[in-house]
């Protein structure tokens, strides 16, 4: 099972905001043994939103879309999402109840449309202010808000998908090797994809700046075991040719 990520509004791609959600979600899945396998960004037009969503409709993916879920003009995921299923939209029924609860007297038909869905969507629970999001066909679509999404997007993990938790055999670890190019232990990562095929090395140098010392992070990703063999050959291989590790955390 693949989880993915839509990421939309206008301000993130022009840089008015910059995004936390990316990260966040990384670290959420990452704490229950899950991992992203892809990320999209769009703004709120809402043609390029709803072919976007029409495309990871038909992944089957699970997908967490972040934004563009209010009331106001450029708000157009509810409805970009309905037209991307080809459905309409309705008032769900305990997104309405839940609306009226929050404002009590001073509801109004521009606050309900906060609760306009796809038919056939069900409600994600918002415990911050209980204006709920909304899950149809693989997608839970939350707030920008990352003090209501983030929640939700918990919750989500973990009522909906916690027999999936830690249930692959993947982990990933890794070294920082101080003052080393990747070009001095290309040999090493040639000879440790070979020998342990069933896990994936990864090299990510860094560009040194003055007064910074060069590194490059130097890991393996896979089955555990795979994973620690792997490691242990690295750790061996770099102290011995003398240079500077410890360890990635």
């Amino acid at each position: 099972m693949v989880f993915g990520a839509v990421i939309i509004g206008d301000e993130i791609l022009s840089g008015r905001r910059a995004d936390k959600h990316l990260p966040r979600l990384i670290e959420l899945l990452g704490v229950r043994g899950l991992k992203l396998g892809w990320a999209r960004y769009v703004g709120d037009g809402a043609p390029r939103l709803v072919e976007t969503l029409r495309q990871t409709f038909a992944s089957g993916d699970i997908v967490f879309s972040f934004g563009g879920i209010g009331a106001t003009p450029d708000d157009r995921t509810r409805q970009s999402a309905a037209a991307a299923l080809g459905v309409d939209l309705a008032l769900h029924p305990q997104a309405e109840a839940l609306i009226r609860e929050r404002f009590g007297s001073e509801i109004n038909a521009h606050r309900l449309q906060m609760g306009m869905f796809p038919v056939g969507a069900e409600i994600v629970p918002n415990s911050y202010n209980r204006i709920p999001g909304f899950s149809i066909r693989g997608h839970f679509f939350v707030p920008g808000f990352p003090v209501m999404a983030w929640p939700m997007v918990e919750w989500v993990l973990d009522t909906q998908f916690h027999a999936l938790h830690h249930a692959d055999d993947y982990v990933e670890e890794a070294i920082t090797v101080w003052d080393a190019y990747e070009g001095q232990l290309i040999d090493l990562m040639e000879t440790v994809t070979a020998r342990y095929p069933d896990a994936t090395l990864f090299s990510l140098p860094t560009v040194a700046v003055p007064g910074e010392r060069r590194s490059i992070e130097l890991g393996m990703k896979g089955a555990a075991a795979c994973v620690a063999a792997a490691m242990a050959k690295i750790r061996l291989e770099v102290a011995t040719r003398g240079y500077e590790w410890q360890d990635k955390r």
